[in-house]
């Protein structure tokens, strides 16, 4: 089945994330084949030079695009229903690709300041170097996005929910306010999964992946994904990915187009999962705080309620007794393993003042919600009652 059939978009999202973007070699494989090679050979010099003018279709040279990638590009287009679809190296080639592509010297960009780091790196420090200035904004704040609007902003940029506060954007409204400003919205819809929030149906320009975390869902290959329309991800982000050079591995991008075969059945169970722990985390006595897209304490449920579609996989609470407490509680887990990594089949615990967000001040970090307390919590597969049991033993160090 191809994306280009008129039947693709009539299909059920999961089936389409079990055969959008196949294409079928010569030999009739049943599974998607991996095509590792770096470059192609041509009939003649003259279709050469027709492929390089775009005017012969097929493929170049792996930094522009391979087989193998197009099917994972393919299929992710369909299953997200945009126009079209660009994979990267990694999330982050993603985000940044997404941003810096559509800026240029004098241009401004906007973003919420509740941003993983590296991605706040790229708006806050790397964009100013070449000449485009950066505001950060309370991003549940509609009122600052307004005012943040200048006559030169181009990009919006936001993350919802975030990393690892689990703050929630109201999509629909920041997408008017860059649509009244002649901007692009781009978003990061990573902890929400493309199964839990659709952004580009709230009115989105782009939305971004690592598909490091739930896409491949196993800890074992880097990539990123850039979704939108042809006009966008075919113009200055195509350029952009073709020259600069940040392009996915034939062999990761086989492995996401794999993963996504089962997407809906481990990105379901894991909500589950999440679920039941996170209600059991509300009921004990030990924790300060428990964040969970889930529940109707979220500081925004209401806008979960009209955005989000399921609670996503991952939970915030705090523990008193700052940084100490939540070491001996990290230490402590024995199933739950110390990583940076989320949307693992494993559950992954981290603490994110000291690594995700350490290189922030303190006072920024309080500012973006981040204290020393805070632990992220990214559920798997494993059983619930498991995790809990984990969990119980490692609260009783606190």
């Amino acid at each position: 089945m191809s994306t280009s059939d008129n039947a693709a978009a009539k299909l059920h999202p999961e089936t389409r994330l079990v055969h959008a973007g196949t294409m079928r070699s010569q030999f009739g494989e049943t599974s998607e084949a991996l095509f590792l090679t770096q470059g192609h050979v041509y009939d003649s010099a003259e279709q050469c030079e027709a492929r390089f003018l775009n005017k012969d279709p097929g493929f170049q040279y792996a930094r522009f695009s391979n087989p193998t990638v197009a099917m994972l590009e393919g299929r992710m287009a369909a299953f997200e229903g945009a126009e079209a679809c660009r994979a990267t190296a990694t999330g982050m080639a993603a985000v940044t690709a997404a941003v810096m592509a559509q800026v240029r010297a004098g241009d401004h960009v906007v973003a919420a300041r509740a941003l993983f780091g590296s991605c706040r790196y790229v708006v806050e420090d790397h964009l100013p170097r070449y000449g485009v200035a950066s505001t950060l904004v309370d991003g549940t704040d509609l009122a600052a996005w307004r005012k943040a609007i200048r006559p030169n902003t181009k990009v919006l940029f936001l993350e919802s929910p975030s990393n690892p506060t689990l703050e929630i954007i109201d999509i629909a409204a920041v997408a008017e306010i860059a649509k009244a400003a002649g901007a692009t919205l781009v978003v990061d819809n990573v902890f929400a999964t493309p199964l839990f929030q659709r952004p580009l149906e709230l009115g989105a320009d782009l939305v971004v992946y690592s598909a490091t975390k739930h896409i491949d869902g196993q800890g074992r290959c880097l990539g990123g994904l850039i979704v939108g329309s042809k006009a966008l991800i075919e113009g200055d982000i195509q350029t952009f990915l073709r020259q600069t050079g940040p392009a996915i591995s034939p062999f990761n991008a086989w492995v996401m187009l794999k993963a996504l075969e089962t997407l809906p059945l481990r990105v379901a169970k894991q909500a589950e999962n999440a679920t039941k722990v996170a209600d059991w985390l509300a009921a004990h006595a030990k924790p300060s705080k428990v964040i969970f897209c889930g529940h109707d304490s979220h500081p925004q449920a209401a806008i979960i309620a009209r955005q989000m579609s399921g609670p996503s996989t991952l939970i915030a609470f705090e523990v008193p007794g700052g940084k100490d407490a939540a070491y001996r509680l990290l230490n402590a887990c024995k199933l739950i393993r110390i990583s940076n990594n989320l949307g693992d089949a494993k559950s992954l615990i981290v603490h994110p003042a000291t690594t995700t967000h350490q290189r922030f001040s303190p006072e920024v970090r309080a500012d973006m919600g981040v204290t020393d307390g805070m632990i992220r919590l990214s559920i798997g597969l494993e059983h619930a009652d498991d995790l809990i049991a984990d969990l119980e033993r490692a609260l009783a160090k606190v």
